[in-house]
């Protein structure tokens, strides 16, 4: 079902489905939030969704910058600090969902890492797919934000076809052209439907040069932690290595066939790396 919430002045659209056909006598679960990555959307997660709602409730968000979810022109709203204190606020005052699950991918992971570390007593399990915790180096954090905020620039003056064929030639995404051409297709018109503005302020108000390094936060985190990454993503897979090694109870998940997006790439590995974690006893 789709919602559409006015939270401290911003419109939040997302989605608040199931469970659908919980098993008869079993416990309720806790729902599972989703947080999509850059140029996304809720929609990126509806194979997902259709798999965990019989037994679960699964609430997936438009990110400020992103599908119907609108936060006003400040730069400032934009921002991860105002972005998880927006999220938890919906769920806590709107959606009577005061402690859950989260997932998150890329840019939505960052995001996921930052809600766990900052409200750490309304996550019960995190799953981070294809994140990192930031840039450690100020001067790399400051030349992460001088290109952040060229490629702002280059959307604001080509519009968002010309936006999305940049991005879409990204080395991050050349595991990709192995997609099957309708699936390429969709996830074109997704990112299509995108405001060229809107991700440029998304791009300088959250961009990974300008949000707070969680590196040295990790090992606070006591919660059951999965990081998953794509083989053929080493970039991701080094710093998926890293945030395992330094949070106390996390498990490490290389989906095989795949590079930064395996929840697209490889859906049935990604399914069944989530189910089993969030199924495992704590």
């Amino acid at each position: 079902m789709i919602r559409q919430l006015s939270v401290g002045g911003s419109l939040i659209e997302l989605d608040d489905e199931g469970p659908r056909a919980p098993a008869p006598g079993s416990p309720p679960r806790e729902p599972i939030v989703l947080l999509h990555g850059f140029t996304g959307s809720r929609d990126i997660w509806l194979d997902l969704r259709e798999k965990l709602c019989p037994d679960r409730r699964v609430i997936s968000f438009d990110l400020p910058g992103h599908g119907g979810t609108r936060v006003g022109d400040e730069i400032e709203n934009y921002s991860i600090e105002s972005t998880s204190a927006m999220v938890i606020a919906a769920l806590e005052n709107f959606l009577g969902a005061p402690r859950f699950a989260l997932l998150g991918y890329s840019m939505g992971g960052r995001l996921a890492l930052f809600i766990a570390l900052k409200y750490s007593t309304q996550v019960s399990r995190l799953v981070l797919e294809s994140a990192s915790p930031g840039i450690a180096g100020a001067d790399e954090r400051a030349r992460r934000r001088a290109d952040d905020g060229a490629l702002a620039a280059f959307a604001r003056t080509n519009g968002i076809a010309a936006f999305v064929d940049r991005w879409e030639k990204a080395p991050l995404f050349a595991s990709l052209a192995r997609l099957p051409p309708d699936t390429l297709r969709r996830l074109r018109e997704q990112r299509i439907r995108c405001s060229a503005e809107e991700l440029a302020r998304s791009l300088i108000g959250m961009g990974t040069g300008v949000q707070p390094w969680l590196g040295d936060e990790l090992a606070a985190l006591r919660i059951p932690v999965l990081v998953i990454a794509g083989a053929m993503d080493q970039k991701f897979v080094e710093i998926g290595k890293y945030m395992c090694s330094q949070i106390p109870n996390s498990q490490f998940q290389i989906i095989g066939g795949a590079g930064h997006m395996p929840h697209l790439e490889q859906p049935s590995q990604f399914w069944r790396a989530v189910a089993d974690f969030l199924d495992a006893a704590p």
